[in-house]
């Protein structure tokens, strides 16, 4: 069992139905990969081994349940995913101590499928960040070079994945945040529709751009996470009431033919590292030789992107951010004699430089004077841009570029905020567009060694086509090494 943490979720799912590896067996082996990788990575911000164990345990007296596709499969949940009884902190001082009393809609459907929750991952504070090194408790690493940095905001959830310390993790997407660690870290990752999976539970940083999604060490793991997590929460007013289908039923294909993939000119052009192109281009390569064709298509306002979408998230993020006032929950500065010296020094104190940044960048484009001259503009660019996706979607299946311009950089190397919300050039568009998208790892730089991930977009709901595509090409690649960590 020494190498059981190696296996993919489906592998380890087949084992423990079958009673070849009892739940257990499968918890002690992430929770000894964890005591083994945690001192150089740092992924984890709480583990949450005792409650396993006696889930394992008591598990392994009833036996399999073949009505439960995750039974006994050792899960990791992003820190900002409430859970009953543990602690969720959003990486931040001012939640560092905060205890919720029930669970998110995904951890609960999650749990109903039998997985085991064994830790919350670190993250950017809030979600803010491309990187996590915006955790207010420490700086993750990068399994495969731990002094790179694991992409962000769920690079804790990326590197738990990639390190072995579990099977399956979820993290939150809201400009880029599942689908950067992914490809920083060599496994899955994978953005849904917006309204595909319920945001009940989930704390909120930009609500109308905010998504859940699986990372994990194969297609196939992602789409049995997403089959459980996705569908309609009559609790969660974003959540779209539309029918789920079988994500598993399309993984089989043989071929791409018939497959339409459209290349996005702004994607492939100035600014891509040459390690990064030349990966993507070969993937590319391998599906026009598996049947697919490849057409140019424009997103032309991707120039406008980053604005747009910092305008939008940044003010979605000052209201969201301002219940945290030391009044009703989370951290309350001692010694204030005034009502309003308390919120000042509660908010001062509990929140990170890149928090206080953003809330008063969000708060500014709202204010009166203001917000016609930025906000409304950005949601009028905002419509745009979707119209873009929408109308290369009419010309092709799946849109495919890079995932970033650049693989894993060091810790520290973008100290500019704005040369850090320029790692997000190819990724927020989605996201204001609300469409699904995910990073499939194609190979590693021929530079730096580090993996490199392919973006595949596609048309709303339309996950099943996306994962089909991806799981064909992910047989046909070479197989991806584990980091020698």
């Amino acid at each position: 069992m020494s190498e059981l943490h190696t296996k993919t979720l489906t592998e380890l799912a087949g084992l423990l139905q079958d009673g070849t590896v009892t739940v257990t067996e499968a918890v002690e082996a992430c929770l000894s990969r964890i005591e083994a990788t945690e001192p150089s990575v740092r992924a984890l911000i709480t583990v949450t081994a005792d409650e396993a164990r006696t889930q394992a345990a008591a598990m392994d007296a009833q036996g399999p349940d073949p009505a439960k596709p995750l039974w006994g499969v050792p899960v990791v949940l992003k820190d900002l995913l409430t859970t009953r009884g543990t602690r969720t902190t959003c990486a931040s001082k001012i939640l560092e101590n905060f205890v919720p009393f029930y669970d998110a809609t995904s951890v609960t459907r999650l749990r109903e499928a039998g997985a085991v929750v064994i830790g919350k991952a670190n993250m950017d504070e809030f979600a803010m960040g491309s990187s996590t090194e915006n955790s207010a408790f420490f700086q993750t690493g990068n399994p495969w070079d731990v002094e790179r940095v694991p992409g962000g905001s769920s690079g804790g959830s990326g590197a738990s994945v990639a390190a072995g310390q579990c099977f399956a993790a979820l993290g939150t997407d809201t400009g880029g945040s599942i689908r950067l660690p992914a490809s920083f870290c060599g496994i899955v990752g994978l953005k849904p529709t917006y309204g595909r999976v319920s945001r009940y539970g989930l704390i909120a940083y930009g609500s109308s751009l905010d998504q859940i999604g699986p990372m994990t060490r194969s297609v196939e793991d992602a789409a049995r996470v997403l089959q459980v997590i996705a569908g309609h929460d009559p609790r969660d007013s974003t959540s779209v009431d539309v029918p789920v289908p079988d994500y598993l039923s399309g993984l089989g294909r043989e071929s791409l033919d018939g497959v339409t993939i459209g290349l996005p000119r702004e994607y492939w052009g100035e600014g891509l590292d040459p390690e990064v192109e030349a990966a993507c281009r070969a993937a590319v390569a391998k599906a026009e030789a598996l049947g697919a064709t490849t057409v140019p298509v424009s997103l032309s306002l991707t120039d406008y992107a980053i604005a747009t979408y910092y305008i939008i998230a940044m003010a979605e993020a000052s209201s969201n951010l301002s219940r945290f006032d030391g009044v009703r929950f989370g951290h309350r500065s001692e010694g204030a004699e005034e009502l309003i010296d308390m919120y000042t020094a509660s908010r001062t104190e509990g929140f990170g430089d890149e928090v206080q940044r953003r809330i008063i960048m969000g708060t500014y484009v709202l204010s009166s004077g203001y917000y016609d001259a930025y906000y409304n503009k950005a949601a009028k660019v905002r419509r745009l841009l979707r119209q873009d996706f929408d109308t290369a979607l009419t010309q092709c299946d799946l849109i495919a570029g890079p995932v970033c311009p650049t693989t894993a950089f060091k810790a520290g190397a973008k100290a500019d905020p704005l040369q850090m919300y320029l790692m997000d050039i190819f990724t927020i568009s989605l996201n204001l567009a609300g469409l699904p998208g995910m990073s499939l790892p194609v190979g590693l730089g021929s530079d730096s060694g580090m993996p490199v991930g392919l973006q595949l977009m596609g048309r709303p709901f339309e996950e099943a086509t996306m994962l089909s595509v991806a799981a064909c090409l992910e047989c046909n690649l070479d197989p991806m090494p584990q980091p020698a960590l």
